[in-house]
């Protein structure tokens, strides 16, 4: 059993999403935005996200930490203010001693929806039915579940893998 926060980071809205995972089984916990107050310079709003994610981390007491890694997009201002408040959310993480995985988007997508290319739509989608969600969660909660959802299923596969007696071609033996 591990409960466990994802976070889609973001420089105006940080998506978090906490679910247990018990062997294969996801149960959802709670999601939603953390909404930066843009009207604050610089540091007001990383300190927001460091505060919020603590309060998340201290409320709902997860033993993980899952993000989604910086992407590169054409605008560099965009991908540098992305990864100031990864870098924010990472910390509160830290200062609460967890463990933090990171994972590219196409990763996320992959593991909840089964295509690296998935849509945004297709995830909010994937993410109600995993969870058994009476309707689909806001887009950036949606990620934020999508990413603890990932991490959950590449826990899942480590574990599987440790309890294999040999890896003969690829396939395990028991």
């Amino acid at each position: 059993m591990a409960i466990i926060l994802g976070i889609d980071p973001g420089s105006r809205i940080t998506g978090y999403g906490i679910i247990n995972s018990v062997g294969a089984k996801l149960e959802y916990i709670s999601s939603g935005c953390i909404r930066i107050d843009v009207e604050q310079d610089l540091a007001g709003r990383l300190k927001q996200i460091v505060e919020c994610v603590t309060q998340l981390i201290e409320m709902h007491c997860p033993q993980e930490f899952a993000i989604e890694q910086v992407f590169m997009g054409k605008n560099v201002d965009s991908a540098l203010k992305l990864g100031q408040a990864r870098g924010a959310a990472i910390v509160a993480a830290a200062l609460q001693d967890l463990p933090v995985a990171e994972y590219a988007a196409r990763t996320i997508k992959q593991a909840v929806v089964g295509k690296g290319s998935a849509e945004k739509t297709q995830v909010q989608q994937m993410v109600q039915y995993l969870l058994n969600l009476p309707g689909a969660p806001q887009a950036d909660a949606a990620d934020a579940l999508a990413i603890a959802i990932c991490h959950a299923h590449t826990r899942q596969s480590l574990v599987i893998q440790a309890g294999a007696k040999k890896v003969k071609r690829g396939r395990m033996r028991w």
